[in-house]
């Protein structure tokens, strides 16, 4: 089994900084592509940013130049700092993966639980 673990979020003003990070734990054969995905209410879950196992990252233009997703040695974490925050960037913000857990099965994909970002003075 596998879970997808994430922290940081909170209430920050606009123009604060915020980090997030998400750890996948579990049976665990390899991470491909992570990730972070953000949805209010009423609207569809939307592309943050993705980084592949390579380092090959993408961005959703509203948070280009301003969020930064990285994935430290473990291979098995992901993070965004995002600076320069706008209330419009206030969501639940979740983690994805994209998880292979033997070597004969196809990756499959999973989710965090989400974290509140409440951007607001």
């Amino acid at each position: 089994q596998v879970q997808l673990a994430e922290s940081g979020g909170g209430l920050v003003q606009p123009g604060g900084s915020l980090g997030l990070s998400c750890v996948a734990s579990g049976t665990i054969f390899s991470v491909n592509t992570m990730g972070w995905y953000r949805q209010v209410p009423g609207k569809q879950r939307e592309l943050v940013a993705v980084i592949t196992s390579g380092g090959t990252t993408n961005y959703a233009d509203s948070v280009k130049g301003r969020f930064t997703i990285s994935r430290p040695d473990a291979k098995k974490m992901v993070n965004l700092q995002m600076n320069s925050l706008k209330p419009e960037d206030t969501a639940v913000y979740y983690c994805n993966a994209r998880i292979q857990t033997n070597p004969i099965l196809r990756a499959s994909e999973y989710w965090g639980q989400g974290t509140q970002v409440t951007v607001s003075s």
